[in-house]
């Protein structure tokens, strides 16, 4: 039997509430993945009644929200979240609603600014107390802005709630293929006996975008390309895809292996490239001398037994030729090459996770016909195709998986602390950012390294 839940949400008029919670939640509901004793707190500051905030919040997102449900499910609740006596209030509203097994989810949609003003009141409040394995609190990247704003950020987290009770959420560990990662690594024979030094050349991890800012002026600028991606979206990756088989197969143990691997990484000096597209000193809200980078490329190394001395590389950026998602294994060529009269191409395995999510290995086949021709050809599938129905979305399993209390897709704080250790030595590297007009100029740049 489900237990009742309540889930509170901090920065209910934004723009992730409205175009990824409240749709993941309303598909859960609907599809009866979580239980039907369901209350949605949205809290705000405007003076609305709940109509008026579903109004609102429709009226301020291109998503077309699910308004019957959403109507059935959600109160709206005012709040200043700088005022203590009002946390007080809303745990005396909420009270009545439990019972003594009622899950609670209190969920950050907030900037990092205000994080521990809020920390604050809800734990002093009683709406969470402190190792109550049925309150839990959830908050987004960024996790800081270097090493030490991110240890100020969890030693604030810790003096209020226990580890257990903290999710960070990293949305693209929610991405179905990156769910897939673990089981294409470790439950195919053909691959995972294949997975090392010994027959992989290099690797390539690129999250490329083809848009430009939009309207993230205010966050981007004092980000960057590498904090808003490489320091979690990317490097989570490749922690997944270079970590050894975990003893088990539970949080805990497979964070331990990741950890291993982000403590383990060497950056190449020499290969870091940073980059800023035209234009980007014209955004609204971008000031005229920004040096901010939205393009990061660099080879790193994994120096463990398995992956030593195998490059990995990473590039990120945005204004790029389009948006496209993938991690790429290039394996060493057969050693039959010397007894063979034709060329060999190397196997190439890639990975994609975005816009189409699935997986192709491309191998060596003789080419039809009487000549003795080879022949390059791509073994695939695409996830959506093998599915009925919709994927759910990256937001969906993640909240589902706090429901549930499983923290696989949640980062741990040993990973950030590896991860913002990794990050600032790459900071470090260079202080040249260059213009770009285009993908295939700044590629131009790497390509002279």
């Amino acid at each position: 039997m489900k237990k009742d839940l309540i889930i509170v949400i901090f920065g209910s008029t934004g723009d992730l509430t409205a175009r990824k919670l409240l749709p993941a939640i309303t598909a859960l509901y609907n599809s009866n993945n979580i239980t039907q004793n369901l209350q949605v707190i949205a809290l705000g500051r405007r003076d609305f009644d709940t109509k008026a905030y579903l109004e609102y919040i429709q009226k301020h997102t291109t998503k077309k929200l699910d308004m019957v449900t959403l109507n059935k499910i959600l109160t709206y609740y005012e709040i200043q979240i700088t005022e203590p006596q009002d946390y007080v209030n809303l745990q005396k509203f909420i009270e009545p609603m439990l019972k003594p097994d009622t899950k609670e989810i209190y969920y950050m949609a907030i900037g990092p600014e205000i994080l521990k003003t809020v920390s604050k009141n809800v734990s002093q409040s009683k709406l969470i107390e402190y190792k109550n394995p049925n309150q839990v609190l959830v908050f987004e990247k960024p996790f800081g802005h270097d090493l030490d704003s991110a240890m100020a950020v969890n030693d604030m987290l810790w003096n209020y709630f226990d580890e257990s009770q903290i999710f960070r959420i990293d949305h693209y560990l929610g991405k179905e293929m990156i769910q897939n990662l673990m089981t294409v690594r470790f439950a195919n024979r053909i691959l995972k006996d294949t997975w090392d030094s010994k027959s992989i050349q290099s690797v390539k991890i690129h999250v490329k975008e083809e848009e430009c800012i939009l309207s993230r002026a205010g966050y981007y600028d004092t980000s960057g390309a590498l904090k808003d991606m490489v320091q979690s979206h990317l490097l989570q990756i490749l922690s997944l895809v270079a970590m050894d088989a975990p003893k088990k197969y539970q949080s805990d143990y497979i964070k331990d292996e990741k950890v291993k691997v982000l403590r383990s990484l060497e950056i190449d000096q020499e290969s870091v490239v940073f980059g800023q597209y035209k234009g980007y000193l014209d955004e609204e809200n971008i000031p005229s001398d920004s040096n901010t980078e939205t393009f990061v490329y660099f080879k790193t190394y994994v120096n463990t037994p398995r992956f030593r001395g195998i490059p990995f590389e990473i590039l990120t950026g945005k204004k790029l030729a389009k948006k496209e998602s993938y991690i790429e294994i290039l394996y060493y060529p057969t050693d039959e090459q010397e007894n063979w009269h034709l060329d060999i191409l190397p196997n190439k395995l890639t990975i994609h996770i975005q816009p189409n999510d699935g997986v192709a290995l491309n191998i060596n086949s003789k080419k039809p016909g009487l000549k003795e021709n080879l022949e390059e050809v791509t073994l695939s599938f695409n996830t959506s195709e093998s599915v009925e129905g919709n994927i759910p979305e990256a937001y969906e399993k993640l909240i589902l998986d706090i429901v549930t209390g499983h923290k696989t897709l949640f980062t741990r704080w040993d990973e950030i602390d590896a991860s913002w250790h990794f990050i600032d030595q790459i900071k470090k590297c260079t202080n040249c950012v260059i213009v770009y007009e285009d993908e295939k100029d700044i590629m131009s740049h790497i390509h002279k390294k």
